[in-house]
C-alpha cells in the first residue's frame, strides 16, 4: 500500500510505503530503492513493526515521477503493485514501480 499526504506550502509530499503481512510474511528485510535515493541498496530501510507489517515514510518533491523496486532480504526484487505505474527499467528485461506526485 501506498499513502500520500500532500504539503501545499512545502511542495512536497510524504509518501508511506507498506508491505502487508501477507506480502511480508517470511521475509526478515524490505528496503525502499529507487532513483529518489540514487537506488541505494541500503539507504531506505523498511522497519518490520509488531504487526508483521513493514513500513517506511519519505518526502518527495511535488510534480514529479519516481521509480521504485523494493530489494527483499537482500536478494530479489518486488514491485509494489499499488503504484501509480510501471516502465521497463533500463536493462529491459523488468519494470520498476513508479509514484506520481
Amino acid at each position: 500500500m501506498i499513502k500520500k499526504k500532500y504539503s501545499r506550502e512545502l511542495g512536497s509530499c510524504t509518501v508511506t510505503f507498506i508491505i502487508g503481512i501477507d506480502q511480508a510474511a517470511g521475509h526478515d528485510s524490505y528496503n525502499l530503492v529507487g532513483d529518489f535515493n540514487n537506488w541505494s541498496k541500503t539507504d531506505t530501510p523498511l522497519k518490520h513493526k509488531k504487526d508483521g507489517t513493514f513500513e517506511t515514510s519519505i518526502t518527495l518533491g511535488s510534480g514529479k515521477e519516481y521509480q521504485f523496486r523494493y530489494l527483499v532480504d537482500g536478494s530479489h526484487w518486488e514491485n509494489d503493485w499499488h503504484a501509480d505505474k510501471y516502465v521497463l527499467n533500463p536493462y529491459g528485461n523488468e519494470e520498476n514501480s513508479v509514484i506520481l506526485i
